[in-house]
């Protein structure tokens, strides 16, 4: 079966550097993807990607060393076993709240009798390979998001999920729910305390952490921390950030 790159570079002791997909189009998925990025994420919840997008997205970063990542809209069964037959091997599921939140998502993601999977790669055992059901379980990498103060009352019940590979926090959403401004890099003190507690309860668990910013010198500053994935910009903010410069250029 094709190794998870993201668990491989983990073994390295190496924090992934990830990018984000919002933009419904497998060109843009192949050219970023040719830019060196570690893993790229495919956002399904906030991008504007369906399911037919998903797959040629896919196909796309496959085709180049990157990894892609899937963000499900949800923690719902067909939305998690459908994006693993179309050849995900890394998922990250947001407002994952509550234990029982984590165990089913854990449970979808698996054969039995491990888990609730229903059987039938059909992308996914073409592309990793002939023994894709005999590892699939093994090789799945799962990412709960932690972005709630529920989440955040709940976090050792949830991180103690036996499947949960690494939390992954939304500092927006988090931000909301805890009263504050919602922005991803200077967040309010609360928050940056919340993000500095998820990051060391993660790790005393033995599972991974991540984070997703809007700037290089924030994501510098938390692999520093300790973080074992961040996210830097998206495809869309890229686009725009770079148009605007061009444009402040040629108007100034």
């Amino acid at each position: 079966m094709r190794d998870n790159k993201l668990r491989s570079l983990w073994a390295e002791k190496k924090a992934a550097v990830n990018g984000w997909l919002a933009i419904p189009n497998s060109f843009a998925a192949e050219v970023m993807a040719h830019q060196g990025w570690d893993t790229l994420t495919i956002d399904m919840q906030h991008g504007l990607i369906d399911d037919a997008a998903l797959v040629t997205m896919l196909q796309a970063i496959q085709a180049t060393p990157t990894m892609p990542i899937v963000r499900v809209p949800w923690l719902e069964p067909s939305i998690v076993m459908k994006a693993l037959d179309a050849g995900a091997q890394t998922l990250i599921c947001p407002m994952v709240n509550t234990r029982d939140d984590a165990q089913r998502l854990v449970s979808y993601t698996r054969y039995a009798p491990q888990g609730a999977r229903s059987f039938g790669p059909v992308r996914a055992g073409m592309v990793h390979g002939v023994d894709y059901a005999e590892k699939a379980n093994a090789n799945t990498l799962v990412f709960a998001m932690i972005e709630t103060k529920q989440a955040l009352d709940n976090l050792d019940a949830i991180c103690s999920v036996e499947g949960i590979d690494a939390v992954y926090i939304g500092p927006s959403d988090l931000s909301l729910s805890l009263g504050c401004r919602p922005v991803f890099d200077d967040v309010d003190p609360p928050v940056a305390q919340a993000i500095d507690h998820i990051l060391a309860r993660a790790h005393a668990h033995g599972i991974r952490a991540g984070v997703h910013n809007g700037r290089t010198d924030v994501a510098r500053a938390r692999i520093a921390k300790g973080f074992d994935f961040v996210t830097v910009s998206s495809d869309a903010r890229i686009l725009i950030a770079g148009s605007q410069q061009i444009l402040k250029e040629m108007r100034a």
